[in-house]
């Protein structure tokens, strides 16, 4: 399987985990940020592809994604589909 957005995709892993932000900057900058407990509890998972997971949002059943940063773990900058 050809996966044109792989090169893009690395890029943007290596940009987010080059300097990992505490909870507070990834706040100042995207908004509201996730921790595990807090993504599972608010969404479901439906595949990764890193930097990004897909998600459905469980309050409203909207589809979309979140960026992620290794560590410390976040999820972050939620886009609806």
């Amino acid at each position: 399987m050809d996966d044109r957005t792989e090169s893009i995709r690395r890029e943007q892993v290596q940009q987010v985990n080059a300097e990992a932000g505490s909870r507070e900057a990834l706040e100042a900058t995207y908004g509201e940020v996730f921790d595990t407990t807090q993504l599972a509890s608010d969404f479901e998972v439906l595949g990764f592809i890193a930097p990004y997971v897909i998600v459905r949002r469980k309050t409203d059943a909207v589809k979309g994604s979140l960026m992620f940063q290794h560590h410390p773990r976040f999820y972050f900058s939620f886009q609806p589909e």
